[in-house]
């Protein structure tokens, strides 16, 4: 009889099915990896064994018997700590106040034990980074320490089950040697680590057994001794590619417009960790060249930091323009320069909710209408119905909110907005995001129609495989900040995911 048994899992969203009727189980002691593409179901697994998710189906067994898990608060009675991907730290307490929230050390009358507190806090840090300092603002903490915070803050509670979704994303190497020292003291305690990442390298290196989810389904665990990266991989894929379109290569292609060379970028708040390790690529007129790679692999870093926007220090290499070095110091360089950029979340970075949709496309072009500082309403609303024919953009109504207009809608207007400046390079980070099919195969079509007919050079990235397959000329494969392999779109898929998670660098694969 196993530890712990999760039987029949189901779980539902407004219309999507994330987990269809999933066993799992674990041993304990037991290093168990989930593995899986985005969006598999993984971190929703693991959501409601950590009591985030009360609307489920199916039972939860430990130790042959059944618990009731529906909220935080059971899933820590039952014994089972969580580190989330994201970070669930208070950023204005101290590093002890974070690591015992709720769970205070208390003296007399019920007062907190301050001194006793950063006594077991400093104690836990020890094992981790002895330099963090337990009376520390969280908030002063560079990234790398806010996640061992977080690490710490579920060893504090002594569990009997450690869940761990991507724990070393905000690591340095050295800290995740250090981690895994951690969890192989915890197991030999008899502590069950359950371990979600997309890293294989990691898996391989750490974990006893490998279970795979794909598309909210189980497809099989393996013993980690007795299974090879691309075997899991294989496992991990299996997804048909229906849905899009069969992809057209152009019949020739220009003259290189962008090229990037062994871009080093590190973040801010931790130097020591690389956003970008050496990326290299080039991007000729009239091609779309796709970037395929998984959580943290550096996608939406490097297309910021093409358009001027890096979320960490640029340390070195060189960006060409029309062979020109370049080096943008704000997105309103890159823009004067011919370089558009379509931001991976829509909402946040991309559109300006109050605004009319008429009004986001016309937004970044105003220079076009515009004299003497006063705008030329006529000749901006004829470009704008210009772009809303052009995409079919629905309702045909520029004076709507576009906060009303549907997701594949909304994303149109966004493309419409650089197909008024005519850039000599597009960049799109998930173009179809939250997009459904429909609307996607329109974006698609046009997103060639920029580049195969217009000559613009296109990069976009996407952490969705079949996606990559369908409109790219050429797929480029990241892995830790890296360019790490080419492929042309007739690729096999598992070929291109054994790259993405680090398969080639895994039990010395070629």
């Amino acid at each position: 009889m196993a530890f712990l048994e999760m039987r029949k899992i189901t779980k539902r969203f407004p219309g999507v099915l994330a987990l269809d009727r999933v066993d799992f189980e674990a041993e304990r002691g037991e290093i168990h990896a989930i593995v899986g593409q985005n969006g598999a179901g993984k971190s929703t697994l693991m959501k409601i064994l950590g009591g985030a998710y009360s609307d489920y189906e199916g039972e939860i067994l430990l130790d042959g018997k059944p618990v009731n898990i529906r909220t935080p608060k059971d899933s820590q009675a039952a014994g089972i700590a969580v580190i989330y991907q994201e970070l669930n730290l208070v950023p204005d307490l101290t590093v002890a106040e974070n690591i015992f929230l709720g769970r205070e050390p208390t003296k007399f009358w019920g007062f907190v034990d301050f001194a006793r507190m950063r006594e077991e806090a400093s104690k836990i840090l020890a094992q981790l980074d002895p330099t963090i300092d337990p009376v520390a603002r969280v908030r002063e903490l560079p990234v790398g320490k806010q996640q061992l915070t977080e690490i710490a803050k579920a060893l504090s509670q002594n569990a009997r089950i450690l869940i761990m979704d991507e724990p070393t994303s905000a690591l340095t190497e050295a800290e995740t040697q250090k981690l895994y020292d951690i969890i192989r003291k915890l197991k030999a305690q008899g502590t069950t680590v359950l371990y979600v990442s997309h890293r294989l390298r990691e898996v391989f290196a750490i974990s006893d057994r490998i279970t795979v989810l794909r598309d909210g389904r189980k497809v099989g665990t393996v013993k980690t001794s007795e299974a090879d990266p691309r075997q899991v991989v294989a496992m991990m894929v299996g997804r048909e590619v229906e849905e899009f379109e069969p992809h057209i290569a152009p019949e020739k292609l220009g003259t290189p417009i962008l090229e990037v060379r062994n871009l080093v970028v590190v973040d801010k708040m931790n130097p020591q960790k690389r956003l970008l390790d050496g990326a290299s690529l080039q991007v000729r007129k009239g091609e779309v060249v796709g970037i395929f790679g998984l959580l943290g692999a550096g996608r939406s870093e490097l297309l910021l930091t093409i358009f001027g926007a890096s979320p960490g220090i640029v340390i070195s290499g060189e960006i060409l323009l029309d062979g020109n070095p370049v080096f943008f110091k704000s997105p309103i360089e890159a823009i004067k320069a011919g370089v558009g950029l379509v931001t991976e979340d829509r909402k946040t970075t991309g559109l300006v909710l109050t605004m009319t949709a008429g009004h986001n496309i016309s937004l970044a072009a105003l220079r076009r209408f515009s004299r003497f500082q006063f705008v030329k309403r006529r000749a901006e609303e004829e470009a704008i119905w210009g772009a809303y024919e052009q995409l079919n953009i629905q309702p045909p109504i520029p004076s709507m909110p576009v906060v009303n207009l549907s997701g594949g809608n909304q994303q149109k207007v966004l493309l419409s907005r650089w197909l008024l400046l005519k850039p000599k390079v597009l960049l799109l980070d998930e173009p179809t995001r939250g997009v459904d099919v429909g609307a996607r195969a329109e974006l698609y079509r046009f997103i060639r129609h920029l580049a195969h007919d217009e000559g613009v050079a296109v990069l976009f990235a996407s952490s969705e495989l079949p996606e990559v397959l369908a409109l790219a000329d050429r797929i480029l494969v990241m892995h830790h900040g890296r360019i790490v392999a080419e492929f042309p779109p007739n690729t096999p898929e598992e070929q291109i995911m054994f790259y993405a998670t680090g398969g080639h660098l895994a039990k010395g694969a070629a």
